[in-house]
C-alpha cells in the first residue's frame, strides 16, 4: 500500500472518470507485495519444522496470480497522477483485496478456529491489516510460529499503510479535518524534504528503525527473539496482537512493560513530525496534538492508578505499570493488555469505555476520533459559550496559532456526526444477534476505533471474538474497514452521483 499512495504523485482533479483500469493496475501491485511477505511466514514455518508451510506457500501463489492477472489485464499503467474518483475508488479497494487475499493462509492453516472457517480467517485478516487486534484464535502460546508472525507483519503493513493514507490521500479529499494537514504538516515537511519520495524513505526508515529498536528493547528485557519481533512490529504499528493469549500479562519482568507503552506511544506520535525532527526541527515531535494526547493519558492512568492502590488490588508501582500500560495501549488504539481490566470495578470500566473513542494523533498508526478532532470540538465550543456570554463579542476559532478554515470545522463536525450515527447503527446491529449490551457497545466502539479488545466476559482483555455468532464477526468487520478507512473513504462510493459525473 506504501508504493501506489506515497511513491506515485497523487494530482488530484474532478471531472474525470474512474479509470478502472489504472485502479485495477495499482490494486495487482499491492497483491503482488503482499504475495511476496506470505514468503516470510512460510520461511519461518520450515525452519521450525511446522507443515503449515504449505497454507502459505499455496497463499502466496493464488495471491500473486491474482496480482499478475489484475496487472497483466490492466496494463494502462498511470501517468499523468490520480484523478479525485481514482483515489477514493483505490483506497477502500486495495485495503479490502489485502484484507481477503491475507485471510487465505488463515483459512488454509490446519490450526485452530480460523482453519476452513471463512468468517474467522476474514475477521483475523482485517483485524490485522486494520491494526484492531481483535482476535478469534485461542492457545496462541502453542500456535505454528509462521501463523503468529503473520498476524503480526500484517499489522506492521497495515501500520505503515495508514501512514500513507492518512500523509498523502486523506489530507488531499478533506475528510473528517484531514485538509488542515495538507497545509501544516504536509508543507512543512517539503519545505524540509522537497521530494515526495524522501519523505516516503524517511518515514519508511523511521518506521522501521523504531520496529527494531523495540525488537532488541524487548530481547534485552526478556523476551525470546522471535516474540521480541513479533511484539516490535505490533507495537510500532500500534496493533496489539501478541503470539500469547496472556498478551503482555505474561512478560513484567525488567521493566519491559514500561517499554512497551513507550513504543506503543512512539507509534501513535504523527510520523510526519519525525521527519521534520530529523531535518533539523528539534522540537517537532513537541507538536500541539502529542502535548495534549500525553496530558491526557497521565492524568487517566493517574486516576485509574490511585483507584488500584485505594482499593487494595495492586501495590504503588504494580498499580500505576498497570494502569499506565492499559491505558497508553487503549488510547492509542493498540490492545495489549497487561491485565484484566474489566475486572477492576464498574468504575475502570466505564473509563476504559470512554477511552474506545478517543485515539491518537493523525498520521500515525492510530485508529480512534483523533486528538486533533477532540480538540477542535473543544475549540467550537469555547467559541460557543463565549458568543453566549458576550453576543457582541469576536471569538476566532484558532488551532494550533492558525484560524480553522470554515471547511475544516464542517468537515470534523461531520465526521463526528456520521461516525456516532454509525456506532448506533453497529452497536444495535451486534444486538441483533443476540449480544448484551456491553458486548454490543464496546464491540462496535473497538471495532470502529480499531482497538482489539472490548469489555464484557465474551470479548473483553480476558475473552475472545470466536464465540460470536458469523453475522456479527461480519458486522464487526465492516465497522474495522470503515474505521480504518474515515468513513467516508467508503461511503462516498455509495453516492450515485460519484459515478454520474
Amino acid at each position: 500500500m506504501v508504493d501506489p499512495i506515497l511513491h506515485r504523485n497523487l494530482a488530484l482533479r474532478s471531472k474525470s472518470s474512474p479509470g478502472i483500469k489504472a485502479i485495477l493496475f495499482l490494486v495487482g501491485q499491492v497483491l503482488l507485495a503482499t504475495a511476496a511477505m506470505m514468503l516470510f511466514p512460510m520461511v519461518v514455518d520450515v525452519y521450525y519444522g511446522s507443515d503449515d508451510w504449505r497454507a502459505f506457500a499455496a497463499s502466496s501463489i493464488l495471491t500473486a496470480l491474482i496480482g499478475a492477472s489484475l496487472i497483466y489485464n490492466s496494463r494502462r499503467a498511470l501517468k499523468t497522477g490520480l484523478t479525485l474518483r481514482q483515489a477514493f475508488t483505490l483506497t477502500p479497494l486495495s485495503w479490502f483485496s489485502v484484507a481477503v487475499v491475507s485471510g487465505l493462509p488463515f483459512f488454509f492453516s490446519d490450526y485452530g478456529s480460523v482453519s476452513g472457517n471463512a468468517p474467522n480467517a476474514f475477521f483475523e485478516a482485517v483485524s490485522g491489516i486494520t491494526t484492531t487486534g481483535a482476535t478469534v484464535i485461542s492457545g496462541l502460546d502453542h500456535a505454528p510460529p509462521g501463523l503468529l508472525l503473520w498476524r503480526a507483519v500484517l499489522q506492521w503493513m497495515g501500520g505503515i499503510g495508514i501512514i500513507a493514507t492518512a500523509i498523502a490521500i486523506l489530507p488531499a479529499l478533506g475528510i473528517g479535518g484531514m485538509q488542515l494537514f495538507r497545509t501544516e504538516s504536509s508543507d512543512r515537511s517539503e519545505k524540509a524534504m522537497p521530494r515526495v519520495r524522501q519523505i516516503a524513505t524517511t518515514i519508511g526508515l523511521v518506521y522501521l528503525g523504531l520496529t527494531v529498536l523495540a525488537a532488541f528493547v524487548y530481547w534485552l528485557a526478556g523476551m525470546p527473539p522471535f516474540e521480541a519481533i513479533a511484539h516490535a512490529l505490533t507495537s510500532i504499528a500500534t496493533g496489539g496482537y501478541s503470539t500469547s493469549d496472556g498478551s503482555f500479562g505474561t512478560w513484567e519482568a525488567n521493566g519491559i512493560q514500561w517499554w512497551a507503552a513507550a513504543f506503543m506511544l512512539s507509534g501513535s506520535i504523527p510520523f510526519v513530525l519525525y521527519v521534520r525532527f530529523f531535518a533539523g526541527e528539534t522540537k517537532a515531535l513537541w507538536d500541539r496534538q502529542v502535548k495534549t494526547m500525553l496530558a491526557f493519558i497521565a492524568v487517566a492512568a493517574s486516576i485509574l492508578g490511585l483507584w488500584l492502590v485505594f482499593s487494595g488490588q495492586y501495590g504503588v508501582e504494580a498499580a500505576f505499570r498497570h494502569a499506565t500500560f492499559n491505558v497508553v495501549s487503549v488510547v492509542t488504539t493498540t490492545g495489549f493488555a497487561s491485565a484484566d481490566y474489566a475486572s477492576w470495578g464498574n468504575a475502570a470500566v466505564g473509563v476504559f469505555f470512554g477511552l474506545l473513542f478517543v485515539g491518537g494523533c493523525t498520521g500515525s498508526t492510530s485508529g480512534g476520533v483523533k486528538i486533533f478532532r477532540l480538540e477542535v470540538m473543544a475549540v467550537m465550543l469555547k467559541a460557543h459559550f463565549m458568543r453566549l456570554l458576550y453576543p457582541n463579542g469576536v471569538f476566532p476559532r484558532t488551532y494550533g496559532g492558525r484560524l480553522l478554515d470554515d471547511d475544516v470545522v464542517g468537515s470534523v463536525v461531520a465526521f463526528l456526526s456520521v461516525f456516532v450515527l454509525f456506532y448506533s447503527a453497529v452497536t444495535i446491529a451486534l444486538m441483533a444477534f443476540g449480544l448484551d449490551f456491553l458486548t454490543s457497545a464496546s464491540g462496535a466502539a473497538t471495532a470502529l476505533s480499531n482497538v482489539g479488545p472490548g469489555l464484557g466476559e465474551i470479548i473483553g482483555p480476558a475473552g475472545n471474538f470466536s464465540s460470536l455468532p458469523d453475522g456479527a464477526k461480519w458486522v464487526m468487520c465492516i465497522g474495522m474497514l470503515l474505521g480504518r478507512l474515515e468513513l467516508f473513504t467508503v461511503l462516498i462510493l455509495f453516492v450515485p452521483r460519484f459515478w454520474r459525473g
